[in-house]
């Protein structure tokens, strides 16, 4: 509780709530948040010394030169918390991978064991342009929120997971700024069974690329911003390569095909937009299935912009079994390649 209050009333000290003593504050133990000294083996040592406690980042700047990697284990786990304007940053990063490292080490599949539900709370994630932000590498029921992530090759990776591929995460309220490069990617899910809540993306490439199955992705929203560097035919806003996932409220913004299902796969989706604001571009597509449409779409909006004139709502093959109802269709001449009349109902 005086966590949570303190954390609400903008506290950069948790004295202020009486209970310094209830967390472990990186500061007091050797790390320094001055955004010149690198604070990487210093963060380390507090998250192996402190098992099953709530680690606590002051505001300020720390420098990480390579990855900072918590525990699986429950036994081991901890919970890393950031103050609002804590911001954690990639400084002579030549290894490659997140920043910060969720369940990366001391393996573990219970959800049984206390200690089991950890994450990452606030502040914020700079990738300085190289590094990716957060991604989950193990462990169950993981939780990241309220975290700004910016300047990252891949924004938040969640890998394969440690229960027959579930990973059984739930990611809420994160926002996520790329590099701008053409292997740029919001948000990449390798594993199953997880939540994506409250998101919006922007300088990326791919805003979410989804392997898996058994996702449920609610209020999304990766927005396209124009770059000379950008190659912009090939950009996609949600690809989507596995079955059984759920889209409610998945907004894309200008991206040349706004959702693809690569596959026959049986997706829902629900009350999603597509919106173009320029038509400065070769094309717009909103929906393409390089295989029959098995997905089921219901309530979907596209807006077009009025200068660009090859659109299409939906590019498939014949013969599906999915189904388009209660969209509005706009008033104007679609590309040959549209087959959306086909799987209207």
């Amino acid at each position: 509780m005086c966590m949570a209050l303190s954390l609400i009333a903008g506290c950069n000290k948790l004295s202020d709530c009486s209970c310094e003593d209830q967390y472990v504050i990186v500061t007091k133990h050797g790390v320094k948040a001055d955004g010149k000294t690198d604070v990487s083996d210093a963060i380390q040592k507090v998250i192996d010394n402190n098992p099953n406690r709530t680690i606590f980042f002051p505001d300020g700047v720390y420098l990480l030169s390579k990855s900072i990697i918590t525990p699986a284990d429950p036994e081991k786990s901890v919970h890393l918390v950031l103050a609002n304007y804590a911001t954690l940053k990639a400084k002579d990063w030549n290894q490659g991978g997140a920043l910060v490292r969720l369940g990366g080490k001391d393996p573990k599949n219970s959800i049984t064991i206390n200690g089991s539900n950890y994450g990452f709370y606030g502040g914020i994630i700079d990738g300085s342009g190289v590094a990716d932000g957060i991604s989950i590498d193990g462990g169950r029921e993981t939780r990241v929120e309220n975290v700004s992530i910016k300047h990252v090759q891949t924004g938040l990776i969640i890998k394969y997971g440690a229960n027959s591929g579930s990973s059984d995460s739930d990611i809420i309220n994160v926002n996520i700024v790329g590099n701008d490069t053409k292997t740029s990617i919001g948000v990449l899910v390798e594993g199953y069974d997880n939540t994506f809540t409250n998101m919006r993306i922007a300088s990326v490439h791919t805003g979410v690329w989804c392997k898996t199955g058994g996702n449920s992705f609610r209020n999304i929203h990766p927005l396209f911003i124009f770059n000379d560097k950008q190659e912009y035919e090939s950009r996609i806003d949600f690809l989507v390569q596995g079955v059984n996932n759920f889209m409610n409220y998945c907004y894309s913004d200008q991206f040349a095909t706004g959702f693809k299902i690569e596959g026959p796969h049986d997706i829902d989706m629900t009350d999603c937009f597509c919106w173009y604001y320029s038509g400065k571009v070769p094309f717009q597509t909103a929906i393409e299935c390089t295989d029959v449409m098995n997905t089921f779409v219901s309530g979907f909006k596209v807006g077009f912009s009025k200068d660009c004139e090859n659109v299409a709502i939906l590019k498939a093959k014949l013969g599906g079994k999915g189904a388009i109802v209660n969209t509005a269709v706009p008033d104007r001449q679609l590309s040959s390649e549209d087959v959306s009349k086909y799987y209207m109902k």
